[in-house]
């Protein structure tokens, strides 16, 4: 199964939770301090909310997530066949789940896309960073981020 994601920064993690649980109806799959994900049925949508205080509102990042790391690879591979370049990060920590991804670098507008898999849940937001430190960190470093923020998500 394969499903869109869109990742959010948000100015107020609990008031945005509220709404999409209303909008979706359904509460979210993963919370952690400053982070909530919601695994949406209908349409199948992985919808990430990342408290940004300042930046509620903004794109963070947009994704793919598919089934398993050979989905990983077979999506890499198409990508190259078209000319799109990628960064690589394989066994990497990130929103609080160890994924295999890769970031498609390049886009017209500069927006970020990731196509990844979680491979296992975290208790950490990333393996680089603190909490405190996470905050708007997934990116592959094109975007603006805070100091000490490393690409994840």
């Amino acid at each position: 199964m394969s499903r869109l994601q869109l990742a959010l920064n948000v100015d107020d993690l609990e008031q945005s939770v509220a709404f999409y649980s209303r909008l979706f109806g359904t509460g979210p799959a993963k919370r952690r301090p400053g982070y909530a994900n919601f695994a949406v049925a209908q349409p199948p949508l992985k919808l990430v909310l990342i408290e940004n205080p300042g930046k509620g509102g903004s794109l963070n990042h947009l994704g793919v997530e598919v089934q398993d790391s050979n989905a990983v690879d077979a999506e890499q591979a198409r990508l190259a066949e078209h000319g799109l370049a990628t960064a690589d990060e394989r066994g990497g920590t990130c929103c609080y789940a160890k994924q295999d991804k890769f970031w498609v670098q390049n886009t017209p507008d500069g927006e970020q896309w990731e196509i990844y898999t979680v491979l296992a849940d975290s208790p950490t937001f990333s393996a680089e960073t603190t909490e405190d430190e996470a905050v708007g960190c997934c990116t592959t470093g094109a975007s603006e981020t805070p100091a000490g923020a490393g690409a994840c998500c």
